[in-house]
Formats: C-alpha cells, sequence, structure tokens
C-alpha cells in the first residue's frame, strides 16, 4: 500500500512539474523565496498593530509559535526522521523533472517546510483578522503560490506538501488559541473588555 501510495506521488508530482514555462522559471525561483514576501510581511504586522493596537505583540507571539512549531515539526523532526529523499536528489527521477538554474534544495524533503510555514501563518492571519478585514482571505492566494513553487521546482512531492500543509494548519489554529489566550488573561488582568 506504501508503494502504491509513494508511486502515486510520484506520477503526480511528473505530471504537475511539466507545466513549466521558460518565463515562469525566474518568477518561480524569485517568488520560492521567503525574502520576496517581506513586504507583505510588513504589511500584515502593519495590520496587526492597526487593529489590536498595543495588543498587537500577543499577535506577533502566535505568529511566531506559529512558524517555530512549523519548522521545528518539518524540518527538525521529520526530515531527519523520515529521510525521505526530495525528488531534486531522488535517483529513480533523475532527468524525468524539471529544475531552475540547479536549484535542488536540501537533500530531504518530507514533510515541506513551506507548505507548513505558509499555510499555518495564512491561517493564523486569516483566524486574527477575518473579524476585522472581510478581504483578508486573499492571504492563501498566497500561501498556495508559495506552496505551487515547491512542485513547480521538482524540491518537493505533492505529498510533502499536503502533509505539511496540514501540519501547518494545525499549528496555525493552535498558536491562535494560545496567542487568544494570552489576550483574554491579559485584558483580564487589565480590567479590559473580552474578544
Amino acid at each position: 500500500m506504501l508503494e502504491t501510495l509513494i508511486d502515486w506521488d510520484k506520477e503526480l508530482l511528473i505530471w504537475l512539474n511539466s507545466f513549466h514555462a521558460d518565463w515562469l522559471d525566474p518568477v518561480m525561483i524569485l517568488i520560492t523565496k521567503t525574502a520576496f514576501w517581506i513586504p507583505l510581511y510588513g504589511f500584515l504586522i502593519y495590520l496587526v498593530f492597526k487593529s489590536y493596537k498595543k495588543e498587537g505583540w500577543f499577535i506577533l507571539i502566535g505568529a511566531a509559535l506559529t512558524v517555530l512549531l512549523c519548522d521545528q515539526i518539518t524540518s527538525s523532526f521529520m526530515k531527519p526522521f523520515f529521510e525521505r529523499l526530495r525528488p531534486s536528489h531522488d535517483p529513480t527521477l533523475e532527468g524525468l523533472l524539471h529544475h531552475v538554474n540547479g536549484y535542488r534544495g536540501g537533500r530531504y524533503g518530507f514533510s515541506s517546510g513551506h507548505a507548513a510555514n505558509t499555510l499555518g501563518v495564512a491561517l493564523f492571519v486569516w483566524l486574527v483578522l477575518r473579524s476585522y478585514y472581510k478581504w483578508i482571505g486573499l492571504v492563501f492566494i498566497w500561501a498556495l503560490t508559495m506552496t505551487y513553487t515547491r512542485i513547480y521546482l521538482g524540491v518537493h512531492f505533492p505529498g510533502d506538501i499536503l502533509v505539511g500543509g496540514l501540519i501547518g494548519l494545525l499549528c496555525g489554529w493552535i498558536s491562535f488559541s494560545v496567542s487568544q489566550a494570552l489576550l483574554k488573561r491579559y485584558r483580564n488582568k487589565k480590567g479590559l473588555p473580552q474578544i
């Protein structure tokens, strides 16, 4: 059964990775980098403090917790534990995938830290800002675009993305719960209205 799932994962990757274009290659390599999105992160932080004022620090703690949990689970625990080669390092896929500028990523890829972090942060941001901005759900477009780049570049299997994304969503929800509990406790101490 596991072998069948692995084979399906490889076949799906080969198919999804085949949709590439020369003009899109530099775009994908650029938007897969975290640094490219710094203006978006700055804008989201601005929205948090605009909405929560000085209590925005509790929200930033929650966002940081999301990234910490996602990163520790996927990169520090799962990748070295499972040791599943990235498709870009898998000898059975040599010559079958499209790679951009020789980018191969690290040796192991299960599960995707990019998917966990982006989907976790997207859910967290949506949960904390949805009552302030109806359009904030657009943040999921960023998360899905970022995760798709990993398949386009041939550095993650769809299964890596799926599992990483689920971990991210769970971590985002946990972090939201923690940040709300901290905020409630703070407001209780200050005698402020509850959220």
